[in-house]
């Protein structure tokens, strides 16, 4: 799984989350960072509410906290995930010494090049490349 501060930063970056059951959340700087919940119908849901969306839970667990705005928590999005995000731009994921490294294709069909983001572990390595597609896709990048 992703830790806290890449997960932090893609979602400074622009990283857009619109939940859906089976996604991964933290409540970050509430001494719980190690606490990961997943949205699910029966414990956890999504609200759409005039104010935005808003993450209930329903009551199974053990602490009172009723429910949350969605920017009070932290998406952790799964490998798979971050992988479809890369899109068309994902050319390979590769092991390499010390972890894995993925390869993709920025610019335009005039002007692309080749980059290659690596980590210690393959959900990460798609994070770091998610990192380097929005900051390209930024004003200036």
């Amino acid at each position: 799984m992703l830790d806290l501060g890449l997960a932090r930063r893609l979602r400074e970056a622009g990283l857009a989350w619109n939940p859906l059951p089976g996604d991964r959340f933290v409540l970050p700087d509430r001494g719980m960072d190690d606490e990961v919940f997943v949205v699910s119908h029966m414990v956890v849901e999504i609200h759409d509410t005039p104010g935005g969306q808003v993450i209930g839970f329903n009551g199974t667990t053990e602490w009172a906290l009723d429910s949350l705005e969605q920017r009070q928590v932290l998406w952790m999005p799964r490998e798979t995930q971050l992988r479809e995000l890369l899109g068309d731009r994902f050319v390979a994921l590769e092991s390499v010494t010390g972890g894995f490294a993925v390869t993709l294709q920025l610019g335009d069909d005039e002007n692309t090049r080749t980059v290659r983001e690596a980590d210690s572990d393959a959900e990460s390595a798609y994070a770091r490349a998610l990192l380097t597609v929005l900051a390209s896709l930024s004003p200036g990048g």
